[in-house]
């Protein structure tokens, strides 16, 4: 395995780009984990940040999971810790907010797809690779939230249908089901690389209003898990907020006097 980072944060134009580099098929361990989770820690302190997009090295796997050799060395405790923070991990990155665009770029199999289900939007470069959870097969469940996410993303009888036999779709099959918003055509990984910059680019300044677009967020995530009238209340709340934000004077400003608004993320 090459000394290169488990995981790496590179920021340009307002955009952190994480990269998981753990072995050929970018499986990840603890080591790797923490690693990913120095980055979204960085990221998400990063005030040049304002959207994050997560992706792997290559071009053959986005993320396949846990490392089975890794597993096999452990014992049933540290396989429990190893989960756990695997769990306080990606929900980091859930919580964080700012925008999180998954680009899956190869194979997103099991905890490669509990993963990329913590992302707030998924995009795909057009390929012959897999997307599922495919733990059963081993006699598992997935065990990095994505019993949980799973179905608040596809609704539980095709969640469930889909972990219980294992299969894996397609890219296009993964779009139809609503896992995957975006398939982008692209000869190299390069070019599947700067489309992932091009989308991410409307959500960030000075084209997004990226304060905006982070408690959208927030509002989502926290408030479908309130009752709806507290939901509502954190609504305001977070609405108040960007009353006084300067996004939202150019915003209005910008609407009033007809012209594209140039957001700072302020």
């Amino acid at each position: 395995m090459s000394d290169a980072p488990l995981a790496q944060l590179e920021v340009a134009d307002g955009i952190g780009t994480i990269t998981i580099n753990y072995g050929k098929a970018n499986c990840y361990s603890y080591a790797m984990m923490r690693a990913l989770d120095d980055c979204i820690l960085a990221a998400r302190m990063d005030t040049a940040v304002h959207a994050i997009v997560l992706t792997g090295q290559g071009e053959k796997f986005f993320c396949a999971g846990a490392d089975i050799e890794m597993l096999q060395g452990m014992d049933p405790t540290e396989k429990y810790y190893f989960c756990l923070h695997a769990n306080e991990t990606i929900t980091r990155l859930e919580q964080t907010p700012k925008l999180v665009i998954a680009a899956l770029n190869g194979h997103c199999v099991g905890g490669g797809l509990e993963v990329a289900l913590a992302a707030d939007l998924r995009v795909a470069r057009q390929g012959s690779y897999k997307v599922g959870l495919p733990e059963v097969k081993l006699g598992v469940l997935p065990g990095t939230g994505g019993t949980q996410r799973l179905i608040r993303q596809l609704g539980r009888a095709r969640a469930l249908e889909l972990m219980l036999t294992g299969d894996l779709l397609s890219v296009d099959e993964a779009k139809q089901e609503g896992l995957v918003q975006a398939v982008f055509e692209s000869e190299d990984a390069a070019g599947f690389q700067a489309a992932v910059r091009d989308y991410a680019a409307r959500f960030v300044p000075p084209q997004g209003a990226s304060l905006a677009v982070g408690l959208i967020k927030r509002a989502v995530q926290t408030g479908a898990e309130l009752p709806f009238a507290e939901a509502l209340g954190l609504e305001r709340e977070l609405q108040q907020r960007l009353f006084t934000s300067a996004d939202a004077k150019e915003g209005i400003a910008a609407n009033r006097e007809k012209r594209a608004p140039s957001f700072s993320g302020q």
